[in-house]
């Protein structure tokens, strides 16, 4: 079971570790560090037979939709950081290259710093958390922080920062990692589950000349629900019919939405996502009916996977969207094992369960039309994205300290944070070993992202650059 493991390499402790007292797991932490070096995580090497990230990107092309493709490789085009962003299957491979403890959290898979940032509980409360699971699988806690760190360093060239505020950004987010992760440990397991970070933790790490903008920000988002604030964006009356707005190439209705029969094959596979609800919320779900479908493109990585948002609405016109997104074998595991999960939507959807604070309510999966697993939540559930392009160096290395302690609060509910809390210690040297990784990594990806753009130069990969909106 995931979060469940064994360690089989420390003689005396081979039993559930749950059943270990905490300060053995602390020490057997401290004694991996003579067989994993902590100095040796913040090494980057160009593995001998390291296959080409270009290779890699394309082979997973299959099974996407052949018209977005290009708009994939447009939006990875852009920049090496948003490069980075499409090419967590690269990444997953280099890391499994790099020296590792073996000690397993359910990790997010695509950990960077875009995927994260605040959104509403059940309750309607302001939360900042981990908020993309599509990778999501058991694998080294390792993974997640190396490709966190990175990102921050990336975004920060990106941004026109300093050098030196790239690494401040990683060095700060391993750092609170780190620290929090040791809180953590020390915390009963009822406290540790319950943890999470609010809206006024958000507001105490940022600098007090923006705390007023993010406070306006706060409030905005829980003045109405997500639905409802995009209703005018999405939706439109025609014929006297309400209907999803069509926004090509980015939302549009796909020809199989017209087919005879869709219709009834929409029902069914309804029916069946219904069921992986719990009791409550399906008397919640039946109180919508589904009035339009239509295609979404979003993020990088994801372009081309099917996604699509569902138009509901109550007897009483209010509406509720939500998104039915592809999900398909994480890019980790072909590295750390296959999910126990055959659904590959119903591995994100517990992954999500497990490791976020608060999941949505409606989150569900589903198989729909030819085999795609697909799983289900609501379009934006009042989530608050960063701005990072608008970061100075203050706010970058604010939010770095905020996206390490969300990291260390889903890893310690899903893994053993004695064990990597011992092995980590309370010196600042592994903190700085991240930030090395960091830039040298960084270093690769404006590298990768130069055989990108060098392909797409001489036609072997197309690229749709999409209009400035």
């Amino acid at each position: 079971m995931p979060g469940i493991s064994v360690v089989a390499d420390v003689p005396e402790i081979n039993r559930p570790v749950y059943s270990v007292p905490s300060q053995d797991l602390i020490d057997a932490g401290k004694r991996m560090r003579a067989r994993v070096p902590r100095s040796s995580q913040g090494e980057w090497k160009v593995p001998k037979a390291r296959k080409e990230p270009l290779e890699i990107l394309r082979a997973s092309d299959a099974g996407r939709l052949a018209e977005l493709i290009p708009i994939r490789y447009g939006r990875m085009l852009q920049s090496p950081f948003t490069f980075f962003r499409g090419a967590a299957n690269v990444m997953a491979a280099d890391l499994a290259t790099t020296p590792t403890t073996g000690i397993q959290v359910q990790a997010c898979g695509d950990c960077h710093l875009l995927n994260f940032g605040g959104f509403a509980t059940p309750e309607r409360n302001i939360v900042f958390d981990i908020n993309d699971f599509d990778e999501t699988t058991p694998a080294p806690w390792e993974w997640d922080l190396k490709r966190l760190v990175t990102s921050f360093v990336l975004a920060a060239r990106a941004n026109g920062l300093s050098e030196s505020a790239g690494r401040e950004a990683a060095e700060t987010c391993a750092r609170v990692y780190r620290e929090r992760l040791r809180e953590a440990a020390a915390m009963s397991p009822l406290e540790a589950w319950y943890a999470h970070i609010t809206a006024d933790d958000i507001l105490k790490v940022v600098a007090p000349n923006v705390q007023k903008r993010i406070q306006r920000r706060l409030d905005r988002a829980q003045a109405k629900s997500s639905s409802e604030l995009e209703y005018p964006k999405l939706a439109e009356m025609v014929s006297g019919q309400v209907h999803i707005k069509d926004q090509p190439p980015l939302i549009y209705h796909p020809e199989f939405a017209r087919e005879e029969g869709f219709r009834a094959r929409a029902d069914a596979m309804l029916a069946e996502y219904r069921k992986t609800l719990s009791d409550d919320r399906r008397i919640l779900f039946d109180r919508y009916r589904l009035v339009d479908v239509a295609i979404k493109v979003v993020g990088i990585g994801s372009v081309g996977r099917y996604c699509a948002i569902g138009l509901f609405m109550s007897s009483e016109n209010q509406p509720l969207f939500l998104q039915f997104k592809q999900a398909t074998e994480s890019v980790l595991e072909p590295y750390c094992g296959k999910s126990v999960y055959g659904h590959a939507g119903q591995r994100v959807v517990m992954g999500q369960r497990l490791i976020q604070s608060a999941s949505d309510i409606f989150l569900g999966w589903v198989t729909g039309d030819e085999g795609r697993q697909v799983y289900v939540h609501q379009l934006r559930d009042v989530k608050i994205k960063p701005l990072v392009e608008t970061f100075n160096r203050s706010m970058m290395v604010s939010y770095a300290g905020l996206c390490g302690w969300a990291l260390a609060r889903a890893h310690a509910r899903s893994g053993h944070p004695w064990l990597v809390s011992g092995y980590l210690g309370t010196s600042d040297a592994f903190d700085r070993d991240m930030a090395s990784f960091a830039v040298a990594y960084a270093d690769q990806t404006e590298i990768d992202h130069a055989a990108l753009k060098a392909a797409v130069g001489v036609g072997k990969i197309d690229a749709r650059i999409e209009d400035a909106a």
